[in-house]
């Protein structure tokens, strides 16, 4: 770890601010030596029963349950951008082998790392999304930065947008002042439409109990979501793409929309 010559706390304020002004709706620092110990990173070694829902590109896989933690990290910036309903393209999956919304993601990410490590001094880890390529479970990171919490519908919500936000996270070679986790429950009184608008019924049984997993904070909160319901859905999302013809020898492509209902229909930050 490099030497900072400024306090945790400004650090922390001077990079979320860095993080807004190129673009992320909000931001902050999680403590990577808590994370490690939050409820996905926990579990994910016991997730055997979701081992085939995975990335399609084998070649970068790692075994379940294995997250590469950089040695000298200690702090995670996790950011994130709006991606209301009247946006749905920042997450179609286009020919470009991705979507819009991640590219606008990665871009405010890499010109962050790169004016923290000229500005500031401090070495970044940049992350991919996917887990199982080096990346680490955004949504915990997202709850411990300070972000919003794990809703029922398994999506982190946030004060500001519900879950209808989109993150990327990057890690840092410094001990910064963490910004939360926050205390935040809009689903406490909430009759979760979340749950009962699911064209899978992903939330209809519990997948996983705190004695299956020797913990209380479970996917959905209770353990009663399943991924691989809802990965039927994306499996049929793809069956279902549009196909785009492109003008020149480009090839067409897929133009996968893959279901939000749990997502657009939280009441939270509406």
């Amino acid at each position: 770890m490099k030497f900072l010559n400024a306090s945790n706390d400004k650090l922390t304020d001077t990079i979320i601010k860095a993080a807004k002004s190129h673009g992320a709706a909000l931001a902050g620092i999680a403590n990577v030596a808590v994370l490690k110990h939050s409820p996905s990173h926990r579990i994910y070694g016991k997730m055997s029963h979701h081992a085939w829902v995975l990335s399609r590109d084998r070649n970068h896989e790692k075994k379940l349950g294995e997250i590469e933690w950089p040695e000298g990290a200690r702090s995670a910036v996790v950011i994130a951008i709006a991606h209301e309903a009247d946006k749905p393209d920042l997450d179609w999956w286009d020919g470009h082998q991705g979507t819009k919304g991640n590219r606008i993601l990665i871009k405010i990410i890499n010109t962050l790392a790169q004016w923290v490590e000229q500005e500031l001094n401090i070495n970044t880890h940049p992350l991919p999304y996917h887990v199982e390529r080096g990346g680490i479970f955004l949504k915990d990171a997202a709850v411990m930065a300070g972000l919003g919490c794990i809703g029922k519908n398994n999506l982190l919500v946030t004060p500001e947008f519900g879950p209808r936000v989109r993150l990327r996270a990057m890690l840092l070679d410094a001990e910064l002042a963490p910004n939360g986790p926050m205390d935040f429950n809009p689903c406490e009184d909430c009759d979760a439409p979340c749950m009962q608008i699911c064209p899978r019924n992903a939330f209809s049984r519990v997948i996983c109990s705190p004695g299956e997993m020797d913990i209380a904070d479970l996917p959905g909160r209770n353990g009663c979501y399943s991924r691989t319901l809802c990965n039927i859905q994306m499996e049929k999302d793809i069956k279902n793409a549009d196909v785009i013809k492109t003008s020149g020898d480009h090839e067409p492509y897929a133009l996968i929309k893959y279901c939000r209902r749990c997502e657009i229909t939280c009441r939270a930050g509406k």
